[in-house]
């Protein structure tokens, strides 16, 4: 049994694009597959704002955040963490064998610049690692006034995970000064897992030149080198690059302000529907996210037989709450190819589901 994806990733896929997987297969290392890559270059570049090669990575964006730690830091890194995944990024560069430092908040906060700048004012750091857009907690820090603090430590190498926010909102990769953008195919840009894409400044690719122990697989310069022949350095997933171009096309159509605009509608109509119920957002006021919405159970409902009702009657999914906020918050995901009509059927679904749903004990 299939159901409508309202989680925060992965998320569903149109038909358009499942299609477009379905293509004859070509071999990675012809010239077919060059015009292929060198085609969905311009259009990334533009979905990113920058002038700067867009790497395309087989993996998780997992892989890519690793690397990117592996390929920047000589001296320390410091991880700025905020909710579960932000979190892990502290254990990941640690288990790199790197030294790394935490800028710890409590999930649902947003990293504050002043407090970024105090870090960084020590002087321990050569690189940071920020994620824009926490979807365990639904809080999205403020990425500009963040990349402002950073362009006053010209040593320190910025490593950003845009993975659920890339195409949701702008961010101007060479604007704000972005080293490292990272972002991955099964979220906002509605793809299914297992691609990532990678955007690196120049002085990244510097930095990663007197790095020894890159390791191969996510190394920056084999990256950059395969670029130049619009190849990747091993052999990628082909049918999700082709889904890519589709959906590449779908949004160059759309028009990145309208879809931006879009993403902001759906979203608001959500969250208004949750305050109307008497939900309140989980994370600081004034810092939700604009890709989905997690709401703090205020109400007391057991989310569990919530979504079992939304499954079995309406055949749709929300999320039950990330890791320790299971049960006490819920998240519904506006990404993607989502429109008024379907964010208005799921309202009527949640509205339906939540009459039939008992409330916990207290």
């Amino acid at each position: 049994m299939s159901y409508k994806l309202f989680i925060p990733g992965p998320i569903a896929v149109s038909e358009k694009t499942l299609r477009a997987m379905a293509q004859p297969m070509i071999g990675h290392r012809s010239a077919d597959f060059v015009a292929l890559f060198n085609a969905v270059q311009p259009e990334l570049q533009t979905l990113m704002y920058t002038k700067d090669p867009v790497y395309i990575s087989t993996s998780s964006s997992w892989g890519c955040m690793e690397g990117a730690i592996r390929n920047v830091v000589k001296k320390k890194v410091l991880n700025c963490m905020n909710g579960a995944f932000s979190d892990k990024w502290f254990d990941v560069s640690k288990r790199c064998g790197k030294d790394a430092g935490a800028l710890k908040v409590e999930w649902g906060q947003p990293i504050e610049p002043d407090a970024l700048r105090a870090e960084l004012a020590t002087g321990q750091y050569d690189a940071v690692t920020l994620i824009h857009n926490e979807t365990s907690c639904g809080c999205m820090s403020d990425l500009p006034a963040l990349m402002a603090v950073l362009r006053d430590f010209p040593d320190v190498i910025s490593i950003v995970d845009t993975v659920s926010s890339c195409s949701v909102v702008p961010i101007k990769k060479d604007e704000l000064g972005i080293d490292v953008l990272i972002t991955g195919s099964q979220k906002a840009l509605a793809l299914p897992p297992g691609l990532s894409l990678m955007s690196v400044s120049k002085r990244a690719l510097e930095r990663a030149a007197t790095v020894e122990s890159r390791g191969y697989y996510f190394d920056f310069l084999e990256f950059q080198a395969n670029w130049e022949k619009g190849m990747t350095p091993s052999t990628p997933v082909i049918p999700l690059i082709y889904a890519l171009k589709s959906k590449l096309d779908d949004i160059k159509a759309e028009g990145l302000d309208a879809r931006h605009a879009r993403h902001a509608q759906l979203n608001k109509m959500v969250r208004d529907w949750g305050f109307a119920k008497g939900f309140k957002l989980f994370p600081k006021e004034g810092y939700g996210s604009l890709s989905l919405n997690c709401f703090a159970n205020t109400l007391n409902y057991d989310i569990a037989a919530l979504n079992k009702i939304l499954k079995a009657e309406h055949n749709l999914v929300i999320d039950g709450g990330y890791g320790k906020l299971k049960g006490k918050t819920f998240r519904i995901s506006n990404m993607g190819d989502e429109t008024v009509e379907t964010i208005t059927s799921l309202i009527a679904s949640l509205d339906a589901a939540l009459a039939k749903t008992p409330k916990l004990a207290a």
